[in-house]
């Protein structure tokens, strides 16, 4: 089979792998070298948005020996099959980046023969770029669960960022739709990975010329929507991830209803895009804003609100703990106020040391006042459009949502009670 028709077959096949990212590696050029993951760091596919993101995403082989029900690739599956060769990964790279069409690679792989058969192909193909080729640009590549540790070790050495997937929430989801694949194999090439790259950073504070091993860290991917669990569930797993394994990203992947199965769902028009989004925004909050899964989230509320950003609706179900005062609030509760993020909360505490900020101060550091407005006051005057009542707030945000989306006609009203304050209020 000629090389670019395995090209169409196995970069379409990439397509269901979503754990590549911008890599934050900063592996820089050498004399005589190609290409270089220094400070810019690397996009990895197109975003909705139009964002350039600029990488080669490939299966290494769409030939698996596993039959996971939800997988277009699986065993069963009557797809086109197809294989590269290390050389014919090595040489596609190194085409695609003197054509300035890419700046990196991103190999993914199913399961060819084994795990540990799989590892030894896709080594082959990077090491040929860093060796033979002497590419420096960034490469992440998938590690297969239940491959030797010697194999990982050794892909450590040559990629920047690794990336071992969880796939399914559950144990019990994994028994149902992937009984081939054992927790314990992905847990413990998990550990053993974080393990090497914690080694790895002891021996360079010691040692100058020490290798590095997994420079960008490692990633895992979750599925959402193909089994039951709600969100509590995929958050407090990520929560988990995060900190057991010092994790760079959790991806969530929403559910696409490629084949069919008994034990999957039924076939929607689209996958859970809007619930993918939410685990995304509780995701940062978890990871930048010192929140934790179960104050985000519990068994009376388990999943997130379709209508409102996580943060919103934890602050409306804790107004208890609102409004607070922008002039005297520390930074961590800042940091929990809607519309306040990292960067705002930082120029408040630098402005308020010169003086007492007012709204109009707010405005012009782009703090987000349509949902700020309502949990916090300026100088004891309180802004919101309605008082400080949970279901009069939720009303507002979720109508100004849907007039900013395009989902409402601008002035319509959803009920009597929506945004009627036009002046500021005092808080004794």
């Amino acid at each position: 089979m000629e090389t670019m028709i395995k090209l169409k077959i196995l970069a379409d096949a990439a397509k269901y792998d979503v754990s590549c990212s911008s890599s934050g590696s900063s592996r820089a050029n050498t004399p005589d070298g190609i290409g270089n993951a220094h400070l810019a760091g690397i996009c990895h596919s197109w975003a909705d948005d139009g964002r350039c993101i600029s990488l080669l995403k490939i299966l290494f082989t769409n030939e698996c020996i596993y039959n996971c029900a939800y997988c277009v690739n699986k065993i069963t599956s009557d797809v086109p099959r197809a294989t590269f060769t290390p050389e014919e990964v090595a040489m596609l790279t190194i085409s695609f980046y003197r054509r300035n069409y890419i700046e990196g690679l991103f190999l993914s792989s199913a399961v060819y023969k084994s795990p540990d058969y799989t590892m030894e192909l896709m080594i082959g193909a990077v090491k040929l770029l860093r060796e033979t080729h002497r590419f420096n640009g960034y490469i992440h590549m998938k590690g297969i669960p239940g491959a030797n540790a010697s194999l990982i070790k050794l892909a450590g050495l040559y990629v920047d960022r690794m990336s071992i997937n969880i796939e399914l929430p559950s144990n019990n989801s994994l028994q149902l739709l992937a009984p081939q694949k054992k927790k314990e194999h992905i847990v413990g090439s998990m550990g053993f990975l974080q393990s090497s790259i914690t080694e790895a950073k002891e021996n360079r504070k010691h040692f100058k010329k020490a290798p590095a091993f997994v420079p960008a860290g490692q990633t895992t991917q979750l599925i959402v929507g193909a089994t039951p669990e709600p969100d509590l569930n995929i958050l407090t797993l990520s929560e988990n991830l995060y900190k057991r394994f010092e994790m760079k990203r959790v991806y969530y992947s929403g559910y696409i209803p490629a084949v069919e199965h008994p034990n999957l769902p039924s076939i929607f028009t689209t996958p859970p895009r809007l619930r993918e989004h939410r685990l995304y925004q509780a995701d940062w909050l978890l990871r930048f804003y010192h929140f934790r899964s179960s104050e985000l989230l519990d068994d009376k509320n388990p999943n997130f609100d379709v209508n409102l950003d996580p943060k919103c609706d934890w602050a409306l179900r804790h107004l208890e703990s609102f409004p607070v005062e922008v002039n005297t609030a520390e930074y961590e509760t800042l940091l929990r106020v809607p519309g306040i993020g990292v960067t705002s909360a930082k120029k408040i505490l630098s402005a308020r040391k010169v003086q007492s900020l007012t709204y109009e101060h707010l405005k012009k550091m782009r703090v987000v006042l349509k949902r700020a407005q309502y949990f916090i006051t300026c100088k004891g005057k309180y802004y919101g459009k309605v008082d400080l009542n949970e279901s009069l707030i939720r009303e507002c945000i979720t109508y100004e949502n849907m007039c900013s989306s395009g989902h409402l006609a601008t002035g319509e009203q959803l009920s009597i009670y929506t945004c009627m304050r036009q002046t500021p209020q005092n808080i004794s």
